[in-house]
C-alpha cells in the first residue's frame, strides 16, 4: 500500500491507542480471572477444612469415651488411642487428658505445663457442652480444643486435642503453593492462629462449616503485573490489533477505490458529453462561419446557370461547354466547403431545466485539477452553501465554464504562482459568476475580437470558444463578458516598452430560476 508520511503517522497512533486498549482489556480479563480462581480455591479449601474441623468433634467423642471407661485404670488404653489418632491426623499432635481434681495425674502425649493444665481445667469448666477453642500457650501455630469428659455437670476430667493450625489448611493444590498466596486462621474474635503470606490485593473471608469450631478462614492474592501481562498475552493482544487494523484499512482503502472509480467512470461521462456538445456547438460556429464561404460559389453557380440557359436559347452551343465548366467548378469548390461539416455529429435535443450552477462547476474542476496540478496553479471555487439554479442545459453551461476555466489556465503557463478563481454571487434574480486570473491578461489590440469565430492568438486555438460560449449563455438568456483585464504596457528609462501581468476577469450573469419575485414552478 502506497501510504503517505502523515498518514503512516496517524497509522501508527491509531495502532498505538488500539493496542493500549487490548492491553487495558487483557489487563481487566486477566484480573478478573485471577480473582474467579481465587474464589473457586478459596471455597475449595473451605470445604476441605470444614471436613476436617467437623473429624477433630469425632476423635473428641471417641477420646471422652474411652477415658471415662477407663477411669484411669486404663492409661495406656487411652494413649494408645491417642497416638493412633495422631498417626493417622498428623494435624492432632497432642492429646491431654487432665483431671479437673489437680491432685491426680495428667495422662498426655506430652508433657504439659502446670499453667497451660491450668488454662485447660479452667477452658472445661466454662464449657456448656460444645468444646472451647483457645490458643495453645506453649506452641507456635497450634490452638486447643478442650471438652468435658464426661460432658455433664459433673465432668472429673478435661479433654484436650492441640491442632497444628498449619496442617489443618494445608492443600495439595498447586494454587497454593504460589508465594502470591496468603492463609489465615483465626477465631471469630480476631485470635490469630496462623498466617502464611502478606494480605493479597484481592482477599476472600470465610467461617468454617462447623459449629464447635467456628473459625475464620481468610485467602489472599497478590496480583502484580507479571501476572496480569504476559508476554504471551501482549503479542497475541498486539497481533490481534495488527490484523484487524489492517483488515479495516484494506477495507477502507478497496471502498475508497470503488468509489473513486465510480467518480471517475461519472466524470469520463461528463468529458465525453462535454466533447459532443462541443462538436455539435463548434459545428454551429462553423456553419456560421462558412455561410459566408458559400455564398459566392452559390452565387456564381446561379449566375452560369443563368447564362447557360440564355447560351441553349440562343443555340450557342459553342459557348455553352466553357460556362458548364465554370459551374462545375464552383459547384466543387461549395462541395469542398460543405466536406469540412460532414461527420461532426447528429441533431441533439434541447435539455434546458433548473440545474445547479455549483454541480456545473464541481464537474468542471474536478476535470481540470489534474491539468491545474501540472502548471502548479491553484483552482480555487467560491460558492454558496446553497443551491443556485438557472434555466440552462447543464452540459451546455459545463462547456462554458470549461472554455473560460481552461482558458485562465493556459494563460498562467509563464507563470512560477499561477491562480484561477471561481466566484459565484447570487444578486437579486441574477447570479453572477466571475474567472479570474493572474495571467498576462488579455493584449488590447486583441480585445475587439474575442468573441468573433475563429479569430485566436493561441497556434493550437480553433478561434471558437469564446464565440461558443457567447452564443451559449445567450441561449440560456445570460451574458458574457471580459470586465477586467490588467494587461498594461510601461515606457522604461530606456524608451523600451514593457508587460506587467495583473490577469483578466471573464463575467458571466444569468438569471436565476427562482429569484426574488419569481413564483416556483
Amino acid at each position: 500500500m502506497n501510504v503517505t508520511r502523515p498518514k503512516l503517522v496517524r497509522l501508527m497512533l491509531i495502532w498505538a491507542a488500539l493496542v493500549s486498549l487490548a492491553i487495558g482489556i487483557l489487563i481487566l480479563f486477566q484480573r478478573e480471572a485471577q480473582i474467579t480462581a481465587l474464589e473457586k480455591e478459596s471455597a475449595a479449601l473451605q470445604r476441605l477444612v470444614s471436613q476436617r474441623v467437623g473429624q477433630h468433634d469425632a476423635h473428641m467423642t471417641s477420646l471422652s469415651a474411652i477415658a471415662t471407661a477407663a477411669d484411669q485404670q486404663r492409661s495406656d488404653l487411652f494413649l494408645g488411642v491417642a497416638a493412633t489418632i495422631s498417626r493417622f491426623y498428623p494435624r492432632i499432635d497432642e492429646v491431654q487428658l487432665v483431671p479437673l481434681n489437680a491432685v491426680d495425674d495428667i495422662v498426655g502425649t506430652r508433657t504439659l505445663e502446670p499453667s497451660t493444665a491450668a488454662q485447660i481445667r479452667q477452658a472445661a469448666l466454662q464449657s456448656t457442652g460444645l468444646p472451647v477453642v483457645v490458643p495453645h500457650p506453649d506452641r507456635e501455630d497450634h490452638y486447643m480444643l478442650v471438652k468435658r469428659s464426661p460432658n455433664t455437670d459433673d465432668a472429673v476430667y478435661a479433654l484436650m486435642i492441640a491442632i497444628d493450625a498449619k496442617k489443618l489448611v494445608e492443600s495439595d493444590a498447586e494454587f497454593w503453593q504460589r508465594d502470591a498466596t496468603g492463609i489465615r486462621l483465626q477465631s471469630p474474635e480476631g485470635i490469630q492462629f496462623f498466617s502464611k503470606g502478606e494480605a493479597g490485593t484481592t482477599n476472600v473471608a470465610s467461617a468454617l462449616a462447623s459449629p464447635s469450631q467456628p473459625l475464620l478462614l481468610e485467602t489472599g492474592l497478590q496480583i502484580g503485573i507479571a501476572d496480569l501481562l504476559t508476554s504471551a498475552g501482549v503479542v497475541g493482544a498486539m497481533l490481534i490489533v495488527s490484523v484487524g487494523l489492517f483488515l479495516v484499512v484494506s477495507g477502507y482503502r478497496q471502498h475508497t477505490r470503488a468509489r473513486m472509480a465510480e467518480r471517475a467512470a461519472a466524470l469520463s461521462k461528463v468529458d465525453a458529453q462535454l466533447a459532443h456538445a462541443s462538436r455539435v456547438n463548434i459545428m454551429g460556429e462553423m456553419a456560421s462561419g462558412m455561410a459566408h464561404e458559400l455564398t459566392q460559389p452559390l452565387t456564381a453557380i446561379l449566375a452560369q446557370a443563368q447564362v447557360g440557359k440564355r447560351l441553349l436559347s440562343n443555340g450557342d452551343l459553342g459557348a455553352l461547354e466553357p460556362t458548364l465548366e465554370a459551374t462545375a467548378v464552383q459547384a466543387k469548390r461549395a462541395s469542398a466547403i460543405l466536406e469540412r461539416l460532414r461527420n461532426w455529429t447528429r441533431p441533439s435535443v434541447d435539455k434546458s431545466g433548473p440545474i445547479d450552477l455549483r454541480l456545473a462547476l464541481r464537474n468542471v474542476t474536478e476535470l481540470l485539477k489534474s491539468e491545474a496540478d501540472q502548471r502548479r496553479a491553484r483552482l480555487n471555487v467560491d460558492a454558496p452553501d446553497k443551491p443556485v439554479e438557472v434555466n440552462a442545459d447543464q452540459i451546455e453551461m459545463e462547456q462554458v465554464f470549461h472554455n473560460l476555466i481552461r482558458n485562465a489556465l493556459d494563460a498562467l503557463e509563464e507563470q512560477t504562482e499561477g491562480n484561477v478563481t471561481v466566484s459565484v454571487s447570487p444578486l437579486g434574480d441574477e447570479v453572477r459568476i466571475d474567472i479570474a486570473d493572474n495571467g498576462p491578461g488579455v493584449a488590447d489590440d486583441f480585445i475587439p475580437s474575442l468573441f468573433v469565430p475563429f479569430m485566436t492568438n493561441r497556434d493550437d486555438g480553433s478561434g471558437l470558444g469564446l464565440a461558443l460560449s457567447q452564443r451559449l449563455i445567450e441561449r440560456a438568456g445570460g451574458e458574457i463578458a471580459l470586465v477586467s483585464n490588467q494587461h498594461r504596457t510601461k515606457a522604461t528609462e530606456a524608451g523600451e516598452i514593457q508587460s506587467e501581468n495583473h490577469g483578466a476577469v471573464f463575467r458571466v450573469v444569468l438569471p436565476l430560476s427562482n429569484g426574488p419575485g419569481k413564483s416556483e414552478s
